[in-house]
């Protein structure tokens, strides 16, 4: 199993990045699609989670309103669509399959497998 992300990179307070993941080697449409992140020094904290239908998407409060996960199954891949971005958003982001639901989706240790991680730096 291969989850790839990418569409990191260096973006000014208020701007905006989309983050993709492309999944291999699994079947893509049976896994919640998730994203978590972790700042230096920090544990690594949920984000966002879009289960394998898309009928349910969860997000951190912190990101609620100015985030938005979406998925492709046709394309295996899940998307994060980043606006009006803080600096406190600054982190590696990382993309994680589950074949857990609701709530269950929040916790890393409930993914099954992750990916590559991109970095994300928001300057003020």
């Amino acid at each position: 199993v291969q989850l790839q992300a990418c569409g990191g990179g260096l973006v000014q307070a208020g701007g905006s990045l989309r983050l993709s993941c492309a999944a291999s080697g699994l079947t893509f449409s049976s896994y919640a699609m998730v994203w978590f992140r972790q700042a230096p020094g920090k544990e690594r904290e949920f984000v966002a989670a879009k289960s394998w239908s898309g009928g349910s998407t969860y997000y951190a409060d912190s990101v609620k309103g100015r985030f938005t996960i979406s998925r492709d199954n046709a394309k295996n891949t899940v998307y994060l669509q980043m606006n009006s971005l803080k600096p406190e958003d600054t982190a590696v982001y990382y993309c994680a399959a589950s074949a857990y639901s609701g709530s269950y989706l929040m916790t890393a240790r409930r993914m099954h497998y992750w990916g590559s991680g991109t970095q994300v730096t928001v300057s003020s």
